[in-house]
């Protein structure tokens, strides 16, 4: 499976401001290519604090784009998967609408309560891992059900595990041309930090969009 991370930050790394509060960073022409990245895609991710916290419903905006997806034989919409380790999907959650297949990652101290309310709220439960979701292992059971490509929305402590478990082929990093400041403010990686080895980028292009610049680069391992 090719895992593509996707975000927009501001000009000092921040995803939002420091209570959480999403604002816009990028402009028309990123929406659009972020669109289009979601329908070339076979699933959506995103941390369950990013669904707690926006309510995303990660779909495809554009009639054209949802078409053309149906086209070529696929659903309207990519797949939405949610990595929920610490259990706080809402059951009300919009990606758990009926608009496109959803999958929760949760690991085996999920409640069985908990996976009945997810399943009976439209959701595909995918156990792997003990006390945590084992990412590896849950992509693995995605792959099998027909998913080649993932595209990931964030939020920063899950763009942190796929990177720390070496699972991101690619990286595209909006940069908008604002300050959000706050040392609690996420960032585009949060959780533990790395300290000896790190991920390996190779920038592969450049561009300038809105009023910012979209900065793209290939994913190699750990050093």
């Amino acid at each position: 499976m090719r895992i593509v991370v996707n975000a927009a930050m501001s000009a000092d790394g921040k995803l939002s401001t420091r209570e959480r509060e999403q604002i816009a960073i990028s402009g028309p022409d990123d929406f659009e290519r972020v669109d289009r990245l979601r329908a070339e895609s076979d699933a959506v991710m995103v941390g369950v604090g990013t669904v707690v916290a926006d309510d995303p419903s990660l779909t495809v905006d554009d009639p054209d784009l949802r078409a053309a997806r149906q086209e070529r034989g696929d659903s309207e919409n990519p797949a939405r998967v949610v990595a929920d380790s610490r259990i706080r999907t809402p059951p009300n959650a919009q990606i758990l609408d009926n608009r496109a297949d959803s999958y929760l990652l949760v690991s085996e101290a999920a409640p069985g309560d908990f996976v009945s309310l997810m399943e009976d709220s439209g959701a595909t439960v995918v156990v792997a891992g003990d006390d945590r979701v084992d990412l590896e292992a849950a992509f693995e059971i995605l792959e099998s059900q027909g998913i080649d490509q993932m595209m990931v929305e964030g939020g920063g402590e899950l763009i942190f595990s796929l990177f720390e478990s070496e699972l991101v082929d690619e990286l595209s990093v909006f940069v908008g041309s604002t300050i959000f400041g706050g040392r609690d403010a996420p960032t585009l990686a949060d959780g533990d930090g790395f300290v000896e080895e790190f991920p390996e980028l190779t920038l592969e292009t450049v561009e300038r969009l809105d009023d910012g610049v979209l900065l793209q680069y290939e994913v190699g391992e750990n050093s």
